[in-house]
């Protein structure tokens, strides 16, 4: 128990910094090309989290359309016009006009944009809401560990002690930083391994031990050797699974983003096992010349956006180039998004939900959701209501692409969350039809909206089971207006909403492996 108590305040703290100057941002001259692709044949899928920090300003980046009129009132000193953004084929939303590159993905299929990801009563703090996201609990709950740390823990219950082994013998998870975050922090232990930046080489401990007292700072010290000694051999195989890949695609040089997503690519196609990946860029913090002031499509968040977006295609490219982009999905995060009401500095301050990015091969290129609803007169304090929470992004993950059951998720989530549907061809008998992507044009509509005592919802039945609940922006479920077999085609079918207070709701469609939602307001 000393031990693993231990290493709880230690191993997040001991990184290589080695290692991403061993393989470097450079070109490595190396042979047997072709037993590495067989080897990455063998492997699992891979998870690569794209952590934007500060609180990515979502209204500027997946600009809704027909809200133009009243972002307007609410953020002229920022806002993009509208014949500078790359307007998205068969929808009402425009992307920053930075983001040509992720444009040229979604016409591929290859991005999907889920719409207003949040969390119930959200938190305005940088610190608080990234340990959030990071730990994949409610906002009322303070959890010390992460979400996929606590998904590691489950699989790799004996780690580190017994690590790494013949059936495990490259790092569960890999982080490219200065320093671990919460992510990867089981129960117990840290569960992933830090890559440093080129700078310096760590100094590791030497594998030969001396004796040790027996005490508990002996202990603690044979403890530190252990670490030590995982990370020296841990070290070994990355650089050797770098060492697999002679050549790779292009990538931005002075795009950091874009460098950091280069060794992840690296190491994916050179042979590692590792299943999940983080990399961080920002900051997003944004309270100030967001824009510039006599031209809102450049300035600083265009900058960013722009780095993103070429970042993540020269990623994709490289991995299809490698034959390994089958393996992977990316996804993008941040800690909130902005407020709709921007400020007097031109720049928006700490809000609440934003869209997130999903990409790769295997992804349901689309829009899942509906764009957000701007009133045309909005208060400083008004903001974004969640639509998506980002735990159900999570638990499609975990169950669609990773293939981990049900009550494993369940106990790692804390509760059970409902699935969405962006996996496409995924492994574990899920998602595997493009006809299953989730667009709210296409399976549900709420009218009026705003409703006042009587709404209606009109949705697709592929023929069968459809169920309809309406919840609070809490989560709480409030009405339950229909559920049924319905055949296919299109129905429309109305409820009472007198009795609800007046407020945000959203009204979730379920049919099959199919889950939307659409907002409603009550007034």
């Amino acid at each position: 128990m000393q031990r693993r108590k231990f290493l709880k305040n230690t191993a997040s703290g001991i990184v290589l910094p080695t290692i991403a100057g061993g393989i470097g941002f450079k070109s490595l001259e190396m042979t047997n090309w072709a037993s590495a692709l067989q080897l990455a044949n063998d492997t699992d899928k891979v998870v690569v989290l794209v952590y934007l920090s500060g609180g990515n300003d979502g209204l500027n980046t997946v600009v809704p359309l027909d809200q133009l009129s009243n972002l307007s009132n609410a953020r002229s000193n920022v806002l993009i016009p509208e014949n500078k953004l790359l307007h998205l084929n068969n929808s009402e939303v425009g992307l920053h006009p930075a983001m040509t590159e992720l444009k040229e993905m979604y016409d591929e299929g290859k991005l999907t944009i889920l719409q207003n990801v949040g969390y119930p009563n959200p938190d305005f703090s940088h610190f608080r809401s990234t340990d959030i996201w990071m730990s994949g609990s409610s906002s009322d709950q303070i959890i010390s560990s992460g979400w996929t740390g606590r998904y590691l823990e489950n699989q790799h219950p004996t780690f580190p002690e017994e690590y790494p082994n013949e059936d495990n013998p490259h790092p569960l998870a890999i982080e490219i930083g200065w320093s671990s975050s919460m992510l990867f922090q089981g129960a117990a232990n840290n569960m992933g391994m830090v890559i440093n930046d080129p700078e310096y080489f760590y100094e590791l401990i030497e594998e030969t031990n001396p004796p040790v007292p027996n005490t508990k700072a002996g202990n603690r010290l044979e403890y530190v050797r252990l670490v030590a000694k995982q990370s020296q051999v841990y070290g070994a195989l990355v650089k050797e699974a770098a060492e697999n890949v002679p050549v790779q695609g292009n990538y931005p040089e002075d795009n950091y983003l874009a460098q950091q997503l280069k060794v992840v690519a690296r190491l994916i196609a050179g042979g590692l096992k590792t299943k999940l990946y983080l990399v961080e860029y920002g900051s997003f913090d944004t309270h100030d010349t967001q824009v510039d002031a006599s031209d809102h499509t450049q300035g600083e968040h265009a900058y960013l956006l722009g780095n993103v977006s070429s970042a993540i295609k020269a990623f994709s490219d490289d991995l299809e180039g490698l034959n390994v982009d089958d393996r992977v999905i990316g996804m993008t995060f941040s800690e909130f998004g902005r407020r709709v009401l921007s400020n007097a500095s031109g720049g928006t301050d700490h809000g609440t939900a934003a869209p997130l990015f999903l990409f790769g091969s295997n992804v349901n290129g689309g829009i899942v959701g509906d764009n957000p609803i701007i009133p045309s007169s909005v208060n400083y304090w008004y903001n974004m209501e969640m639509d998506i929470d980002f735990r159900q992004v999570y638990a499609t993950l975990f169950r669609q692409w990773l293939c981990v059951p049900q009550n494993v998720i369940d106990t790692i989530l804390y509760q059970n969350f409902d699935q969405l549907s962006f996996v496409k061809n995924g492994p574990c008998g899920f998602v595997n039809s493009k006809d299953h992507v989730v667009h709210a044009q296409q399976f549900i509509k709420v009218f009026p909206n705003p409703v006042m005592e009587y709404a209606q919802v009109e949705f697709q039945s592929q023929g069968g089971m459809i169920q309809i609940e309406v919840f609070s922006m809490n989560g709480k479920r409030v009405a339950t207006p229909l559920r049924g077999n319905y055949a296919k085609g299109t129905h429309v079918a109305g409820f009472s909403v007198g009795h609800l207070p007046a407020g945000s709701y959203y009204v979730q469609y379920k049919s099959g492996g199919r889950v939307q939602s659409a907002k409603m307001i009550k007034m």
